[in-house]
């Protein structure tokens, strides 16, 4: 059977992660990934009706995975027909509050905001600029992590340095993760029977990287990240909040330059750093049982930071409904939901053990009948919530063209 629908990119330094979605379901029809790109160890599989497929790649970079992927939907799976491509951009500046169509102007403002997130942009640049090559009519739309965040006001925004420095450098919080907070606070007001003009949330969204986000009325109002996603709670590498003059301090007690250092916060502090024993949350909640003690400060410390951040994000909002977990950790450790919880008594949440423990698919409802906040588990779909922009992006630029 034939099937029209969108291919969804995620290009990253050393890796691209891919999705085939049809217009109708929010489960993708393919998946994919390639990893260890520009190494001897570049591996690229592809998930299809269940099994995994192994797609060679000639050569090491983006490009060799991008026509190795191409050639391989052309060859292989001839009845799934990319008919327009979404990519996830990390950040948009104050460029983009919307996803857009790419056109050669979309491409500039993507460039210039690649010294604010050097790791990300480039290489989502380089995965536009490739598909553009090789299928020069195919339609691509870029969906950004921080145009979400662009509602958020002024004096949220903005840091207290002389303004020059926004002025000229554009030096502001942006937030991100913007995808992935929208889709799940939509999905929270139709779960869980909210007002969708009077409803207020914190959505908390746990991973590798980690951020939370006030949301009024479907429009941020408050997250943790800032100018980049270094900011706001411990992660799994990254080290979060932190005093600016730790920075300087450890500059020049330790002899680093500030590269040197920047890395050290982005790629080896947060869970790693302050557990000396792994970044993954899973191993983490394995050894705390067992009795590791830098297991159980890493834990310990996630678990505050996030409901310190849960409470300061209530600063921007009228209300308080509903608290909302999602992401890798966010859905599948109840053990962090619980912890978190506990911190959390001056808002007046009570968690149900029971309904916590509980295995979910979509959706979980966690918080106890006498908790003034409502809580639950809502499973991200970031590649969805591209799709979609996708789809709405292309239809319309159709309709206009007719």
């Amino acid at each position: 059977m034939h099937i029209d629908g969108y291919l969804v990119v995620n290009a990253g330094s050393s890796s691209i992660k891919f999705s085939f979605f049809d217009f109708q379901s929010p489960q993708p029809i393919l998946t994919g990934l390639a990893e260890c790109l520009f190494s001897e160890q570049i591996t690229c599989v592809v998930k299809y009706q269940g099994n995994k497929y192994p797609i060679i790649v000639k050569g090491q970079d983006h490009k060799a995975v991008l026509i190795a992927l191409f050639d391989y939907l052309a060859e292989q799976l001839p009845n799934l027909n990319v008919v327009a491509v979404g990519h996830r951009v990390v950040h948009g500046g104050e460029h983009f509050s919307t996803p857009v169509l790419i056109n050669d102007e979309v491409i500039e403002k993507i460039a210039s905001c690649n010294n604010l997130a050097p790791l990300h942009n480039p290489a989502n640049l380089i995965a536009i600029k490739l598909i553009a090559q090789m299928q020069p009519n195919l339609p691509q739309v870029a969906v950004f992590d921080t145009a979400f965040h662009q509602s958020i006001s002024q004096e949220k925004f903005m840091y207290a340095l002389p303004y020059q420095y926004y002025a000229d450098l554009q030096v502001r919080k942006y937030g991100f993760h913007g995808t992935s907070h929208q889709y799940v606070s939509q999905q929270a007001v139709e779960l869980l029977n909210l007002a969708k003009d009077d409803h207020g949330l914190v959505v908390a969204h746990l991973g590798n990287g980690a951020s939370v986000c006030a949301v009024f009325n479907g429009k941020s109002v408050e997250t943790s990240m800032g100018l980049t996603p270094l900011d706001g709670l411990v992660m799994g590498t990254r080290c979060g909040e932190l005093d600016p003059g730790v920075f300087n301090y450890l500059c020049d007690k330790l002899n680093l330059s500030t590269g040197e250092l920047t890395n050290i916060l982005n790629k080896k502090s947060g869970l790693l750093g302050i557990s000396q024993l792994s970044n993954d949350m899973r191993t983490l909640l394995e050894q705390a049982e067992k009795g590791h003690e830098g297991a159980n400060l890493a834990i310990d410390m996630f678990c505050y930071r996030l409901a310190k951040h849960i409470c300061a994000s209530t600063a921007a909002l009228p209300k308080l409904d509903a608290i909302i977990f999602t992401g890798g950790i966010g859905e599948h450790a109840a053990v962090i939901r619980s912890k978190t919880i506990a911190h959390l008594k001056v808002l007046h949440c009570l968690l149900d053990e029971h309904k916590n423990a509980q295995s979910y698919n979509q959706f979980n409802a966690i918080h106890h009948d006498s908790s003034l906040v409502q809580l639950a588990v809502i499973a991200t779909n970031e590649e969805w919530m591209i799709a979609q922009s996708v789809q709405q992006l292309v239809a319309n630029n159709a309709e206009a063209t007719v």
